[in-house]
């Protein structure tokens, strides 16, 4: 699909022929961040897309509140002797997991493991050397597992569920990638801990019922999978991964579940006394997410002209340009306002834009930025009682000034429909089976051809031996089990066996 005289001029990369280009032109051309800081990785939040991140986390806080969890706030510096018992536990359960032992049997080894190799040291105090030295977070389990014996003695402490909204560190040596790949991280984590295995599966369920709750509000389809094995965080029992679906046909992990039993708090001697005065290890989830979710929607909602911004997170939801004509006895602007004043008096978030430039350059900059709605008003609209309103999503109509609140919330809603319509046509689109395999003299051959852009399920019930095979003929990574099995029996794909274990495969970033 080639681009558009106009587009071309404007310089803006296709979306469909070349995304890799088109993604971070995007980026820096709506002034969501300025990749031009001196430090790799490490972005500025420009206010557009600070404000747009900032709507994400109030959805978030929003399903926390419902939930009951209560926010907290750790500090960013963790002394590295607690970086050294997250290694050694998260290095003691790798090694259980590859020697199919159980943990408790292991001796104690000096092993690395962790985030050892990722994360930023801080060795100095002005002239002074530390005497521990400290790292910035990666994430804030070795933190906050430090306090949790100190705030939970007894069941009736229980269930404790936190979260926080802070800026993680890692050093990431491969490609940056603005939201995508970065090495501060703006993110968010729920820890919770339970009495029991019980508790802590319920709340993975709670997990997940808030993750289809900002999903929808995001217009993001997604792709829930229980990882393998040789892909679940060594400190957890089982991880689920979020995944959202890039126009590329890659997968983007937007957001995380672990749950860990009681493996971190045996680790931390994180213990209440239970109804019979006895002393019992609590058993632990922690839920996950990232500035990815930005990236995310750039990807999936946004087109050749520029993002198109889900009603729910937009900074803007309406901007309302006043057609300025000379010599007009009809105050355009001052009519623009008076809407305007309504509008945000009904909860809408609104933009006047005043400027006195051609109209086509007003209409290039929000439609750049992804503004759901526009509303143009001219004399004429005004003696016909209308607004002239264009969706970003295409299409265009008067919507009655005397009406204007509920004209403008149908049209809202409309479009997030659209934008959920779309981007759920695009999931069914390139989710499709993987060719068959079959054993030729000892060898499998794949029948068929890996098309690139799509996504592979199968039915499955066979080995690790099978899945390398499949992950080597493929160039696929295994996403893991889909939350949703097949309906009915099918035949495992490699053994033949019946199940209903459907299996997603993909290429990630």
């Amino acid at each position: 699909m080639s681009q558009g005289h106009g587009k071309a001029k404007r310089g803006i990369p296709s979306k469909i022929d070349n995304f890799n280009e088109w993604y971070p032109f995007m980026v820096e051309a709506a002034e969501l961040v300025d990749k031009r800081y001196p430090i790799k990785g490490m972005d500025v939040w420009r206010p557009y897309g600070w404000k747009t991140m900032k709507l994400i986390d109030a959805l978030t806080h929003s399903e926390m509140e419902r939930t009951d969890h209560e926010e907290v706030r750790f500090p960013l510096l963790i002394p590295e002797n607690l970086l050294e018992k997250e290694n050694s536990l998260v290095a003691k359960l790798k090694r259980a997991r590859e020697e199919g032992v159980d943990v408790e049997d292991l001796r104690e080894e000096d092993e690395e493991g962790g985030f050892k190799k990722e994360v930023y040291w801080v060795k100095h105090a002005g002239d002074n050397d530390l005497d521990i030295p400290m790292f910035l977070r990666p994430t804030s389990e070795t933190a906050m597992y430090t306090m949790f014996p100190l705030w939970i003695r007894s069941h009736k402490d229980l269930p404790l569920k936190v979260y926080q909204t802070v800026n993680t560190f890692r050093y990431e040596t491969k490609q940056t990638r603005s939201f995508i790949r970065v090495r501060e991280i703006h993110f968010f984590e729920a820890h919770t801990a339970h009495a029991d295995e019980d508790g802590a599966s319920r709340q993975i369920v709670e997990d997940l019922e808030i993750v289809n709750n900002l999903m929808h509000d995001l217009c993001l389809p997604v792709i829930k999978a229980k990882r393998p094995v040789w892909d679940t965080f060594p400190g957890a029992w089982y991880t689920i991964g979020i995944d959202a679906i890039m126009p590329n046909g890659r997968t983007l992990q937007v957001a995380s579940c672990h749950h860990y039993r009681d493996q971190w708090a045996k680790a931390f001697d994180i213990t209440y006394e239970n109804l019979d005065a006895q002393q019992q290890h609590c058993h632990q989830t922690t839920y996950g997410m990232s500035e990815r979710l930005l990236g995310a929607i750039v990807g999936m909602h946004g087109d050749d002209n520029g993002l198109i911004m889900p009603p729910a997170i937009a900074p803007y939801q309406v901007v309302i340009c006043p057609m300025i004509k000379k010599n007009s006895d009809v105050d355009t602007v001052a009519i623009s306002n008076d809407i305007a004043k309504q509008l945000r008096a009904n909860g809408l978030r609104v933009k006047v834009d005043s400027r006195d430039i051609r109209a086509g350059q007003k209409y290039y900059d929000w439609e750049i930025k992804g503004v759901p709605l526009r509303l143009d008003i001219g004399p004429r609209d005004v003696a016909q009682g209308t607004a002239f309103a264009c969706r970003r999503t295409g299409g265009k109509l008067p919507l009655p000034i005397d009406d204007i609140v509920n004209a403008c919330r149908t049209v809202l809603n409309e479009i997030s429909d659209e934008l959920r319509l779309r981007s759920n046509a695009h999931m069914d689109d390139v989710i499709q089976p993987l060719p068959t395999f079959e054993e030729v003299d000892g060898t499998w051959v794949m029948n068929g051809e890996i098309e690139d852009g799509k996504i592979y399920e199968m039915a499955f019930d066979g080995t690790d031996s099978h899945a390398e095979v499949i992950e080597r003929a493929t160039s696929l990574n295994f996403l893991g089990d889909a939350t949703e099995d097949y309906e009915e029996d099918r035949p495992c794909h490699m053994t033949g066996q019946m199940t209903r274990r459907r299996i997603l495969l993909a290429k990630t970033y």
